[in-house]
């Protein structure tokens, strides 16, 4: 569900721009006032995971359509949801700006729709009141499926509204919505399963993450570590194996206006950001840029063979600049916090 510039208007763009920053900021205000400082210390770790995680499309059967996981109650549930927002804008920015999934213009939006209906809204009003407190393992299954599902679905709809906003005339309000909400219903369920197993995972091997019981202070490196190897892992093999059907957004675009992609504006600004993007971007599609002798050649290897060099790199790599990006900002908030406390002792 990352957008692309061509779906958006520069005032659209801009008002979440505006929207996502003063919730990055009031994200990391809310986080320095909590004493707690030791799930901050996980948010390079849990947002390398999901960048991963986010490379493997599953194909879903009998649509000709595939999704990925979004990721946002998961971190919500294991980091809170003001570090789980602040992770998974890290995340949306490394892909937009050196692997160029998404837009820039359109970033501001994929960082609200993605990240704040889960950890703001999903999160607080179904995922804890289902789940209970303390948490129920017997609820959790319940929990995270309909919270994962039901922040999909509403990121799914805010997409609708932004390019209804921003004039896209192919892309008609009640069409376009009747086809994003079912496809992105199967995504969300699988969504939540897939949050269900590793949440039940990190409860059983390390309870204090979700405060199942009293935390001592002492945590075992076992987790983290866990979820950096998976992350490897996924980036740098499994993703091979992702499905080459069209998301669902893409997917629904299709359904919609016949085109997966519509075409760029002419607008100076939509311009000025794909050249910025192009620049930046590495790595575009999670591959190499292929030259113009061997695109062919790529294009049937990649059919016959699903080891692509350049996915795997592009799955390390990404997880790696993810890990640095939010693991500094942990950083950071933590050391105000400690700043803070020495000047006011």
């Amino acid at each position: 569900m990352h957008m692309s510039d061509a779906l958006l208007s520069p005032a659209v763009g801009g008002t979440f721009w505006a929207i996502s920053g003063g919730l990055i900021a009031w994200s990391v205000k809310k986080t320095a006032l909590d004493q707690d400082g030791r799930k901050t210390a996980l948010m390079g770790v849990l947002g390398a995971f999901v960048f991963a995680a986010q490379m493997i499309n599953f194909t879903i059967p009998g649509t000709g359509s595939s999704g990925h996981l979004g990721g946002g109650l998961l971190l919500t549930v294991l980091l809170g949801p003001w570090r789980a927002f602040i992770a998974l804008a890290s995340v949306l920015v490394i892909q937009c700006l050196f692997f160029a999934d998404g837009g820039v213009l359109a970033l501001g939006c994929n960082i609200f729709n993605l990240a704040f209906f889960p950890a703001f809204v999903a999160y607080p009003f179904l995922y804890r009141t289902i789940a209970g407190n303390p948490l129920s393992s017997g609820r959790l299954g319940p929990a995270s499926v309909i919270a994962a599902t039901a922040g999909l679905l509403m990121g799914a709809c805010s997409v609708v509204i932004q390019t209804t906003a921003s004039g896209i005339s192919a892309l008609p309000f009640g069409t376009f919505l009747l086809f994003m909400l079912p496809i992105h219903l199967a995504i969300g369920i699988v969504e939540g399963l897939v949050t269900w197993a590793v949440v039940a995972f990190t409860a059983k091997a390390e309870p204090s993450i979700l405060d199942m019981q009293h935390d001592s202070g002492k945590r075992s490196a076992l987790v983290p570590a866990v979820f950096v190897l998976v992350a490897l892992l996924t980036g740098g093999v499994l993703s091979w194996f992702a499905s080459s059907y069209p998301d669902g957004l893409e997917w629904s675009m299709a359904k919609t206006s016949g085109m997966e992609e519509l075409e760029g504006r002419d607008a100076p600004l939509h311009s000025k950001l794909s050249s910025i993007q192009e620049k930046l971007a590495f790595l575009p599609d999670y591959g190499f840029r292929p030259s113009a002798e061997t695109a062919g050649s790529q294009e049937i290897s990649a059919t016959e063979n699903p080891v692509n060099p350049g996915t795997s790199i592009s799955g390390i790599a990404g997880s790696i600049m993810v890990l640095i990006l939010a693991g500094a900002a942990g950083m950071l908030i933590r050391s105000s916090v400690h700043r803070t406390e020495n000047a006011g002792e």
